[in-house]
């Protein structure tokens, strides 16, 4: 059975690169949200085995979306999405409770690598 993966990214086009790479894979892309709130609400929705969450976006960011899906399901796993350089960031999600992080511009076996190690916990 392929995962099921919420993408979360306010860049459309880092959604479908994200999406391409998946189902190419064998992922099923569930849903898409363009910030934390909406991500959150999907999460309830959808109840995806993993999210790729983008840090930086309007409305809720990524690091606080983790915290609210997280008070939701202690399990939820989330990958994180960020740019160069934003390495305190990404200790922060981390802390908030992510599972691992890829970093854009995105390859291919790094985001496979961080999905695989993620459904195995």
């Amino acid at each position: 059975m392929s995962a099921k993966v919420l993408i979360v990214d306010d860049a459309a086009f880092m959604r479908m690169m994200i999406k391409n790479i998946l189902v190419k894979n064998g992922y099923e892309i569930v849903g898409e949200a363009e910030n934390g709130a909406q991500a959150v609400e999907m999460y309830k929705q959808l109840k995806p085995d993993v999210v790729t969450m983008d840090i930086t976006m309007p409305e809720m960011d990524g690091i606080q979306a983790v915290r609210e899906i997280k008070k939701i399901d202690p399990n939820a796993k989330i990958i994180m999405c960020s740019a160069m350089g934003q390495q305190a960031l990404v200790m922060e999600a981390i802390q908030a409770g992510a599972m691992d992080f890829i970093v854009k511009p995105f390859q291919q076996d790094r985001i496979l690598q961080a999905f695989e190690k993620t459904l195995k916990r």
